[in-house]
């Protein structure tokens, strides 16, 4: 039962670990598709051909269609790490007396950090429709760099608003898209991206927490063991004074699981941490994750552009209106009437 645990929980990290660099990257073809790509074709000639059709189907599925694969990946994730939270963790905490309210507090953020995946997962990202494609258009301008006007996406057979794309797991135009999440099976867009902002803050508070208490614990199992004071005999007979490699060695043999757990949500923290200061920098600055992406690749590229050299345009985020307008415009987003008395 252990050694399931423990497997389930690495699983769960590695596969948390490529799901966050697919989100992370705004890229159609990801870093994981095109290693995954290029390994295949590597394989290709040892691989019979029935093989090969069957896990191109799978890896289609996974990573380009909507899928509830990682939702429940998410589901499992959260019981693992809560479940040795709760069984051991707490337990131990509660007899060594340590403030309830620190104690409660992930059962508090795992609270709303669900409310907020329901939201996000459940709410209309903006999809764009014929019904409101006019009010739209009139949302943004566009910049003639990045959105040109006129441009019409040949899926949905309508043109394409300033900051909206059309996502390819959803098959629909999506109004100021950020990104497609697979862990809330959803796009993220004008309507959803407070939803979304809050859920990744609560799911790294809820990682940090985790990893303060279960870190306090087994610092105070330590010092109430006197352990760092003691000594030990290597293998060759010789008296050695505690250190740390012995002492990590020590705690992982009498508390396997929570070590691996703490391991596990302090990785997690330290990924969320960096993805949760990327995306407060896009709120700030008012640009989407397909925007960022965009700029960046059209300011890196070596290729020359459509453009005459003397008509070449450097890109300019229009969209920015200071710090807290721009946060403003993540939680109320502005609609056509708005514009119109601006």
């Amino acid at each position: 039962m252990d050694f399931l645990m423990l497997f389930l929980i690495y699983l769960c990290c590695v596969l948390t670990t490529i799901a966050l660099l697919c989100i992370c990257s705004g890229r159609k073809e990801s870093f994981v598709a095109r290693s995954i790509k290029g390994a295949s074709q590597i394989l290709s000639s040892v691989i019979p051909a029935q093989l090969q059709s069957m896990m191109h189907r799978t890896l289609h599925r996974l990573f380009h269609t909507r899928s509830c694969l990682f939702v429940g990946l998410h589901v499992a994730l959260q019981a693992a790490v809560y479940g040795e939270y709760t069984w051991e963790v707490f337990v131990y905490c509660w007899e060594l007396q340590f403030p309830l309210l620190l104690l409660l507090l992930p059962y508090l953020l795992l609270a709303g950090n669900m409310g907020c995946f329901l939201l996000c997962s459940r709410a209309d990202p903006g999809i764009i429709t014929k019904s409101n494609h006019a009010s739209l258009v009139e949302i943004y301008a566009f910049d003639g760099v990045l959105f040109q006007n006129g441009i019409l996406c040949p899926t949905c057979n309508m043109e394409k608003p300033a900051r909206s794309k059309h996502c390819s797991f959803c098959s629909v135009c999506v109004h100021r898209f950020d990104h497609h999440c697979v862990w809330v099976n959803n796009c993220v867009g004008a309507f959803n991206a407070r939803y979304f902002l809050l859920y990744l803050f609560t799911l790294t508070a809820m990682a940090a927490t985790m990893a303060i208490v279960t870190a306090a614990l087994l610092v105070q199992v330590v010092l109430l063991s006197d352990m760092m004071h003691g000594s030990y005999i290597d293998d060759q007979g010789q008296e050695h004074a505690v250190e740390l490699l012995f002492l990590i060695q020590h705690l992982f043999l009498t508390f396997p699981r929570i070590v691996f757990m703490l391991g596990f949500v302090l990785l997690l923290t330290l990924i969320l941490g960096t993805y949760c200061c990327f995306s407060l920098y896009l709120a700030l600055t008012n640009q989407t994750s397909n925007e960022w992406y965009k700029s960046r690749r059209d300011r890196c590229s070596h290729h020359p552009t459509l453009r005459p050299p003397d008509r070449r345009v450097a890109y300019k985020n229009i969209y920015s209106k200071g710090v807290w307008m721009n946060l403003k415009e993540i939680f109320k987003p502005p609609t056509a009437l708005e514009r119109r008395k601006k």
